[in-house]
């Protein structure tokens, strides 16, 4: 199942992190004199044609608790789901999440991110600064949630953020930027 996951996303088995991480070749960079000058949210997208995000992967300990956070709370629906790996994978039609379960959820070890090199955060834009609110309340009293800070001003605002660990540990934001 994992390979064909890394095949579907354009990745093999024998994809090498060399591949993965190689410099761009004389053929990228006639690949980007090719490509038109597309814009995403009005800024030109990449010479070589990537777009963003396409979703993010977190390992959980409690697969359960961490896919009824991200559904119940902060509304995302489950789009599928591999019980062999476990995994859900969860939308809100704007971003995907996907939950891994770790191999072995009671001897993982939990991340630190002040000294290991991974996610440091997973950062999900709201729409308002009532929802960032809303949100705050609901994820204060949800069971397994850690709220790190509430809502308050990001480097001197306009934006309002709060940072909140989900039951299995990972670090999560959520901002609102008002348009300027």
């Amino acid at each position: 199942m994992v390979g064909s996951l890394l095949h579907s996303s354009g990745c093999s088995p024998s994809t090498t992190s060399a591949e993965l991480g190689a410099p761009p070749t004389a053929a990228a960079a006639s690949l980007s004199d090719e490509r038109p000058s597309a814009t995403i949210d009005g800024a030109p997208s990449s010479p070589v044609g990537v777009l963003g995000t396409d979703h993010v992967g977190l390992t959980v300990t409690d697969l359960e608790a961490s896919r009824a956070l991200f559904v119940d709370v902060l509304g995302f629906r489950v789009r599928g789901q591999d019980e062999s790996y476990p995994a859900y994978f969860l939308t809100n039609g704007h971003t995907t999440v996907t939950l891994w379960r770790a191999e072995d959820p009671e001897h993982a070890t939990p991340f630190d991110r002040r000294r290991n090199v991974g996610l440091h955060h997973l950062a999900l834009t709201v729409d308002g600064f009532e929802t960032l609110d809303a949100l705050h309340e609901r994820l204060s009293t949800h069971p397994g949630v850690v709220v790190e800070f509430g809502p308050e001003l990001a480097y001197g605002g306009p934006a309002k953020h709060m940072m909140f660990y989900e039951p299995s540990g990972n670090r999560i934001e959520l901002v609102h930027r008002p348009a300027s």
